[in-house]
């Protein structure tokens, strides 16, 4: 039996909720830090507020990206401005790690120059932090893997309140054992925590940027899948790519037997599209050919869904 409804993506629900307190709560805390980071002039402090502040411009980003994912087709853009969610992900990984070669710098610079900071005052400030990185990260827990935008906002925000975490450690040892090199230590603990959350988002986001196979995706499974389908012979010339960070498409040649009336070919079509929908294929376009035609005489059908 034919299958005439669409599958569409899974909404996502309440993430704009999620984006702005986000938004609010880290603008707040950043705020928090340069006041008090230029006050008791913490390198760590005023570095994790760099790196809060990026994260800031980031949530925003990714908010803008998750609703263009939503845009209507035009004449001249007939997936609407759903790529543009991959290209701020990839956009939102650059700006994080140029951010790493400032603070870096900075860092070795103070190991050099060591000044006297209050630990007290640094563990109070980061342990603030924590609870606001881990309230915002928990808003975008239940859909980090449905959206690369959403991910990337979980992993920054979560890796965010780990870097605090740390600060609170920092700050402990600072006062009890006056050890300042702990501060400019802890802006390059700060600069690796920032590349291992973004140097897979970078990847990603790049090779979705290149239109490469999404993660979701296995086309192994796909075609193999395909191929136990009735009817069936083979199933080649396949090319999948991500519309944006919720949705893919895939193009490909749909050998089918050649006792299929062209009614048949059309149901047949109509199932293989059913199926490419619970394998992370949203969007199909299927050519078919009859497994004994040859060059000019094949009977070729397209459809686009």
């Amino acid at each position: 039996m034919a299958h005439n409804h669409h599958h569409e993506t899974p909404e996502i629900t309440g993430i704009n909720k999620a984006f702005i307190v986000g938004i609010v709560l880290n603008l707040a805390y950043v705020l928090i830090q340069i006041i008090v980071g230029l006050n008791i002039n913490s390198l760590a402090l005023l570095s994790d507020a760099g790196h809060n502040f990026l994260d800031v411009a980031g949530l925003a980003l990714a908010m803008l990206a998750f609703r263009l994912s939503k845009s209507k087709s035009t004449e001249k853009y007939t997936f609407g401005y759903k790529k543009a969610s991959i290209l701020i992900s990839l956009l939102n990984a650059v700006i994080l790690l140029i951010s790493i070669g400032a603070i870096g710098y900075e860092a070795v610079f103070r190991f050099h120059r060591q000044e006297p900071l209050p630990g007290t005052i640094i563990s109070i400030i980061a342990a603030i932090g924590i609870f606001i990185n881990g309230i915002s990260a928990f808003m975008f827990f239940r859909d980090k893997e449905r959206d690369i935008n959403v991910k990337s906002a979980f992993l920054h925000l979560a890796s965010d309140a780990l870097v605090s975490l740390g600060l609170v450690v920092g700050g402990i040892i600072i006062y009890y054992t006056h050890a300042y090199w702990i501060d400019p230590l802890l802006s390059i603990v700060i600069c690796l925590v920032i590349i291992a959350s973004t140097w897979n988002l970078l990847k990603d986001s790049l090779r979705l940027s290149l239109d490469g196979v999404p993660d979701n995706v296995d086309i192994e499974k796909v075609k193999g899948t395909i191929l136990k389908m009735a009817h069936v012979e083979d199933f080649h010339h396949i090319h999948v790519w991500a519309i944006s960070t919720t949705q893919n498409a895939l193009t490909g040649h749909l050998v089918v037997a050649n006792n299929l009336t062209n009614e048949g070919i059309m149901k047949l079509k109509e199932e293989v599209k059913h199926t490419l929908a619970h394998l992370n294929i949203q969007h199909a376009t299927i050519e078919t050919e009859i497994e004994t035609c040859e060059n000019i005489t094949c009977i070729q059908h397209s459809q686009t869904q």
